[in-house]
C-alpha cells in the first residue's frame, strides 16, 4: 500500500546525497558561520565543500553552528503539506542542539493552518549518522507500506538501540566545545591519548574509554560494536569521518573481517558537527542491545 507521507531530517544526519536521493528523504539544512559568512550545510556541500571545511579550521579559521529555527521548518515543510502529504519528523538530539524544539513549534503552528495534515516529529537522541542510520531504516519500514504512526512507534522504540561510538584525533576541538577541561586535552595530547566517546540515551556526548594511538582507537571501537551488536551480519553499519577516508576504510576493514559486517555505508561528518568535533573524527553506529 502507498504510504503518502514524507519522511523529514535535518543535515546534522550526515547521510550522501545519494542516499537523501533514493530514500526520497526532505532534509533541512543547518547553518554555519566560517570567516565572518553564513554557509547552509547542504547534504551535497553546494554551498561549502566538506574537504573545504576541514582545510580552512586545520588552518586555524573558528566555526560557530546555530540550531534550525522555526521559519527555515516551515519553509521547508509548507509546499510538502499543500500537496497533501503527510510529514514524519526525525530530528537531530535535543541533548546537543535546540533544533528539536524548534520542530515542535514549527508542527504547532503549521497543524493549526492545516487541520488535515498529520505531523509527527520524534526526538531522535542521535546524531551525524547515528540519526542517518535511524532516518534510513524507517525510510526502508516505509518502503515497506508501514503507516506514519508505525513508523513513529518504531522510531522511538529503536532509537535507544541506535549505538554511536567515536574517536576523535584532537583532543582541542573537544575542549573549545567544553567537552573536555583544558589540563585533560594538553596532557593527552602530549601523550597521544584518544578519547572514546559514545552517545548516551539522552541524546548526551559521554567520554567513556580512552586509547593509545589512532589505530587503538579504531581497534576500541570495534571492541565496542563486538560487545554490544545486535546482528551485525544481518544489518547495516553506517561510519563517519572528518576528511580522513583512509581511517574509515580501516574501520570498514575491521569491522567486516572480525564481525563479518556485510554491508557499510560511509560518509563525511557535516560541516554542523565536524565544528565541534574537528578534523579526524572517526565514527561507527550500528544497532546494538542498547547505548
Amino acid at each position: 500500500m502507498k504510504q503518502d507521507y514524507v519522511i523529514l531530517t535535518d543535515s546534522s544526519c550526515d547521510l550522501p546525497p545519494e542516499l537523501v536521493r533514493e530514500l526520497g528523504l526532505a532534509v533541512l539544512p543547518l547553518t554555519l558561520t566560517l570567516g565572518g559568512k553564513e554557509y547552509a550545510n547542504y547534504p551535497d556541500g553546494r554551498e561549502i565543500g566538506f574537504s573545504e571545511f576541514y582545510d580552512r579550521i586545520r588552518q586555524g579559521e573558528a566555526a560557530t553552528t546555530s540550531a534550525a529555527n522555526v521559519e527555515g521548518y516551515i519553509a521547508l515543510m509548507e509546499p510538502i503539506l499543500r500537496e497533501g502529504k503527510d510529514i514524519l519528523l526525525l530530528v537531530f538530539s535535543s541533548g546537543l542542539s535546540s533544533t528539536y524544539q524548534s520542530a515542535l513549534l514549527a508542527v504547532e503552528e503549521l497543524s493549526g493552518q492545516y487541520p488535515d495534515r498529520r505531523l509527527l516529529a520524534v526526538d531522535t537522541r542521535c546524531a551525524s549518522m547515528g540519526q542517518g542510520l535511524l532516518v534510513y531504516l524507517a525510510a526502508k519500514k516505509r518502503a515497506e507500506g508501514k503507516s506514519m504512526e508505525e513508523v513513529r512507534d518504531w522510531a522511538e522504540e529503536a532509537k535507544g538501540n541506535l549505538c554511536h561510538w567515536f574517536t576523535v584525533d584532537d583532543l582541542m576541538y573537544l575542549k573549545r566545545g567544553g567537552r573536555l577541561n583544558a589540563a585533560t586535552a594538553l596532557v593527552g595530547t602530549a601523550l597521544g591519548i584518544k578519547p572514546i566517546i559514545h552517545i548516551n540515551g539522552e541524546g548526551l556526548l559521554v567520554n567513556v574509554g580512552k586509547a593509545r594511538g589512532r589505530q587503538g582507537a579504531l581497534t576500541a571501537l570495534v571492541d565496542r560494536m563486538a560487545e554490544l551488536a545486535l546482528d551485525p551480519k544481518g544489518t547495516p553499519v553506517f561510519i563517519s569521518h572528518g576528511d580522513c577516508p583512509e581511517d574509515a576504510k580501516t574501520l570498514e576493514r575491521m569491522v567486516k573481517q572480525r564481525l563479518g559486517v556485510k554491508e557499510v555505508v560511509t560518509s563525511y561528518v557535516g560541516p554542523v558537527i565536524g565544528a565541534h568535533t574537528g578534523p579526524g573524527v572517526v565514527a561507527l553506529f550500528f544497532l546494538g542491545k542498547h547505548r
